[in-house]
């Protein structure tokens, strides 16, 4: 059973839709990007199918994602009002319709429509950052994890900002008269998207996830581990992207040699969590012990590469063919594991919190089908290793598309079991997740039927 954890100010949580919103949209996105990861693998997506792929993943599943935790917990770890709960609405629409725009364009061609829809995504990640900035700036003095998603905002506003140029150059040419080669650029952004704004997020939720779930506390060599990385980590991402920016060896270098020292370091933390857990083993956890060797064979693997030339589009995101190593292996598993706790944690909160003491109510892990769980977390797993192991060695060909089947499958079965989640236990139904106006007529009726027996008299 998964620990119910104490502390936390859920009364000033926004409405339960805000968050779920977020991820249901997410898990389209999930699901698309897998599609198109597999379909392009077989030769059977036309048009730019790997930016597509790219942008459905990142931009779509992982950011949309991290919108909604962080609109969620920001308020509920730091004990704050969150600033404007229709801010947190309106950017969900604009990314998704600026994305579903932007990816269209790409498949298609027809490039003349990217910066409309770029602006559009933009607009939306630029509500999610002056609103959470503004939530966030009432929770002083700041923790590390809140000074790590304030970084990951800064990180949004830089990347969106060069996103949009880039999507303006594909018709316009905007680099050329400053002399910059649109790679450097796309370099840049790329540095900033992942290194930047999504692994700092990820970072930051991890000091306390890692903690709050297992039950555990920073000591020892962790608290040393911790002071370098929130100071390594940030400026290792800037230099890095600065020095990719002005083709700069050396500061690129620097720069890419921090990134790998504080993600060692950190995964050095997360395995010390996990050993010393005091709760049982969670989908949560597993999918975090997946992490740890990831992180540890990434930044292995990358060193000598960003030591020698960090500046090759080969060594965008380590060593080569290690991106799905970090886009799968660390990223991807993070998120999975997360969402295997927060959507039924939410959901919890929502319908059973107030019952406890009343009537019988199931725990958090109750919520979803351990077997299911199990069964796409060897799917996710097995594909990873299988793909990995593709760019490294000289497998057959149909090791690519059958590694690809094998993450969709698990993929598919992660978002079954959520919607599942959703569909079962949610006060609203997953029709009232996504549809504002149902949810909120629902509201009182759902929350007059709940309440407990002693205060319905």
């Amino acid at each position: 059973m998964s620990v119910i954890p104490g502390g936390l100010d859920t009364g000033q949580q926004p409405p339960m839709t805000v968050p779920m919103r977020h991820f249901v949209v997410g898990f389209c996105f999930l699901l698309g990007g897998a599609v198109f990861g597999l379909g392009n693998t077989l030769g059977l997506v036309s048009g730019l199918a790997t930016l597509s792929h790219v942008h459905l993943l990142l931009a779509g599943w992982v950011c949309i994602t991290i919108m909604g935790a962080m609109t969620q917990f920001v308020p509920v770890w730091s004990g704050v009002e969150l600033h404007s709960r229709r801010f947190a609405v309106v950017q969900l629409w604009l990314v998704t319709i600026g994305l579903v725009g932007f990816v269209a364009m790409l498949l298609i061609r027809d490039l003349r429509l990217l910066p409309l829809f770029g602006a559009v995504m933009l607009i939306g990640f630029w509500v999610f950052v002056y609103n959470l900035s503004r939530t966030l700036v009432t929770a002083r003095p700041l923790d590390v994890t809140e000074r790590h998603f304030g970084l990951s905002l800064c990180f949004f506003v830089l990347l969106t900002v060069l996103g949009l140029l880039l999507a303006v150059d594909f018709t316009y040419p905007v680099f050329a008269p400053l002399s910059i080669p649109r790679e450097r650029i796309v370099m840049t952004h790329a540095t900033l998207a992942v290194f930047g704004a999504v692994l700092t997020t990820i970072l930051g939720a991890l000091y306390q996830l890692g903690t709050m779930f297992t039950q555990t506390s920073l000591h020892g060599i962790d608290s040393h581990l911790r002071r370098f990385e929130t100071v390594a980590y940030p400026v290792g991402v800037v230099t890095l992207a600065l020095g990719r920016l002005l083709a700069i060896h050396s500061i690129a270098q620097v720069g890419g040699l921090l990134v790998i020292a504080s993600l060692l370091g950190f995964s050095v933390i997360l395995a010390r969590r996990l050993y010393e857990t005091q709760v049982d083993w969670t989908p949560m956890l597993s999918r975090y012990a997946v992490v740890v060797p990831a992180m540890i064979l990434w930044a292995v693997l990358t060193t000598p590469t960003w030591f020698v030339d960090p500046l090759t589009r080969s060594s965008l995101f380590g060593a080569p063919g290690a991106v799905h190593l970090l886009v799968l292996g660390i990223i991807g598993f993070v998120v999975l594991g997360t969402l295997y706790h927060i959507v039924p944690f939410i959901i919890w909160v929502h319908r059973y919190s107030d019952l406890l003491g009343y009537e019988k109510v199931p725990m958090i892990d109750d919520l979803y089908n351990a077997r299911i769980a199990a069964v796409d977390f060897i799917a996710v797993f097995l594909g990873t290793v299988l793909i990995v192991l593709t760019e490294w060695f000289a497998l057959p060909s149909i090791a690519l598309p059958v590694s690809g089947l094998s993450v969709l499958a698990g993929c598919c079965l992660f978002v079954a079991n959520m919607l599942l989640v959703i569909h079962t236990h949610s006060p609203h139904g997953l029709r009232g997740i996504l549809v504002s106006r149902l949810a909120a007529s629902n509201q009182r009726r759902i929350s007059e039927s709940q309440e407990p027996p002693s205060d319905r008299r």
